[in-house]
This record gives C-alpha cells, sequence and structure tokens, in this order.
C-alpha cells in the first residue's frame, strides 16, 4: 500500500508548477519566433496587424542580413565588441578571485577583511544612473574615453558581484588542501595557482558567463564613453535603426540575430564546463 501510494506521489503532477513553467516557456518562445520571423521578411511584408506579424514569410530572405551589416559595419562593431568582452571576461577571471582569495580567507581573523568584503559588495546595491555622471567625468579626466576605459569600467562594475560568489565558493574548498602545499614548502603565491586557483573552475564559467553577458549586451557605458568616436560596438550601432519617429525593424531583427550567435557559442561552451565542475564536485 506504502509502495503504491509512493509511486502514485512519484507521478502525479505538480499543476501550478506546470502551469508556470509553460508561460515561462511562451514568453521566451514568443519574442523569439517574431524575431526569426520578421528577420527573414522583405520590408514589403511588414503589417500593423498582429497576425501579420506572426505569418511566416512567403519567401525566405537573406537581404535584411547583408543591408544590416553594411548598415553596423558589422566586422569593425563584431571586433570592438570582441576585444571589450574578451578582456573584461579575462581581467575579471584573473583578478576578482585574487581579491575574493585574500579577503575571504582572512575575515575571520581580521576585521578589516570583514569591512572590506562588506564595503566592496555594497557597490552591488548602487544604481547606474548614480554612477553615470561621476564615470563620465572621471574617465574623461584620467583621457579614457575609449575601449579601455570601458574595459576598466566593466572590471570595476562586476567586482562587488564576483567577489560574493567568489567568496562563498571558497568556502568549500578546504583548508586542509593549502596547508598540506605549505607542509610541502609550496608558498602562498604558488598554493594559489597550483591548488585554489583550479578547485575554482566552475565559479570561474559562472563568472566568464555573467561577465560576457553583461559586457556584450551593454549599451550605456559604450554610449557615455565612445558616443560618437566612430568606434562603436554592436549594440551602439544597432542603435543606427531607430529614429525619432520610426524603427527599421526587419534590419534590426537581422542584426540581433547576428550579435546573438557569438555569444550563444560562448555561454554554450562555459554552460558545459559548468555542468561538468558540478558533476565533479558531487562525485568528490
Amino acid at each position: 500500500m506504502n509502495q503504491k501510494t509512493s509511486v502514485k506521489t512519484r507521478n502525479s503532477k505538480n499543476v501550478p508548477i506546470t502551469v508556470l513553467l509553460l508561460i515561462g516557456c511562451i514568453t521566451i518562445f514568443f519574442p523569439l519566433y517574431m524575431t526569426i520571423v520578421i528577420a527573414f521578411k522583405k520590408p514589403a511584408e511588414m503589417t500593423n496587424d498582429i497576425m501579420g506579424a506572426l505569418k511566416l514569410p512567403m519567401q525566405w530572405s537573406l537581404s535584411n542580413f547583408s543591408e544590416a551589416m553594411q548598415v553596423t559595419d558589422f566586422w569593425h562593431s563584431l571586433l570592438n565588441s570582441m576585444v571589450i568582452t574578451l578582456c573584461t571576461v579575462a581581467l575579471c577571471v584573473l583578478i576578482h578571485p585574487l581579491a575574493a582569495y585574500a579577503i575571504g580567507r582572512n575575515m575571520k581573523r581580521h576585521k578589516f577583511y570583514k569591512f572590506s568584503y562588506m564595503y566592496l559588495v555594497s557597490g552591488m546595491f548602487v544604481p547606474f544612473a548614480i554612477l553615470m555622471m561621476p564615470e563620465a567625468k572621471l574617465t574623461a579626466f584620467f583621457h579614457l574615453t575609449n575601449w579601455a576605459g570601458v574595459i576598466i569600467l566593466y572590471v570595476v562594475f562586476y567586482l562587488p558581484m564576483d567577489l560574493m560568489l567568489y567568496t562563498g565558493y571558497l568556502k568549500n574548498v578546504p583548508l586542509s588542501l593549502e596547508e598540506a602545499a605549505y607542509v610541502d614548502g609550496a608558498s602562498v603565491w604558488t598554493a594559489y595557482w597550483h591548488i585554489i586557483f583550479p578547485n575554482m573552475k566552475p565559479m570561474h564559467a559562472t563568472v566568464a558567463v555573467l561577465a560576457a553577458l553583461g559586457a556584450w549586451n551593454d549599451v550605456m557605458t559604450p554610449l557615455i564613453l565612445m558616443g560618437g568616436s566612430g568606434s562603436n560596438t554592436l549594440p551602439l550601432a544597432q542603435l543606427n535603426f531607430q529614429s525619432q519617429f520610426s524603427t527599421n525593424y526587419n534590419l534590426a531583427f537581422a542584426s540581433y540575430l547576428l550579435a546573438l550567435v557569438p555569444i550563444l557559442v560562448f555561454y554554450l561552451v562555459c554552460q558545459k564546463q559548468i555542468i561538468s565542475g558540478v558533476i565533479n564536485g558531487a562525485v568528490k
């Protein structure tokens, strides 16, 4: 009887959760469907009614993609976005775990490190609108109104969240690993790079994905620092499709799909590393 009850419980469906999942899937699928359909439609097929917008293209055309690449100076904008994103990810993965290691391992012994942790993490609660004006003045003062200034600001902006993630993850890395290395004659620097840094691989992947998504899709920071310089990132170049009175949806959506491909590949590669790291941790 108990076995039958257990089987029945396992087979029963949680209706509210299922409904919420369906709503979530539709919410994601609908705009993605609209983006793909409109990107392949010719401008003459665009209509103002919703059924016309949902209708499949009469002839799947790639002309919107080629025109969008010309309007956005695609390869040049893509190169700028890739340089900014890759440099941001590399610096975040190299610098932020170092800060987290120094603070996380000494928080319980020294109040200074605990205060430093609380002070830096509180930066997550400062809205970007408050930072925007000081940021523009400071970067102009140091002559950093270019892609280098954008990278530096991204590394600073992502520090609070990454510090919290790395510090939390370090609690799961036992101190005995470092102590064993010290017994064998390793220095703190050697123990960090050969033991701690490799053990934080799943968190490196998580931080890399978050930093890459933020840097790749951001509009405001490049607009403030690089606007009018003639050197655009992809989100900045896509603003060309919007004017005061109209938006060219065909070219805009085609450009969005082109910009989606590189970051989607990056996400899939890092996602595999995250799952692999979680599985290895579970086996240990």
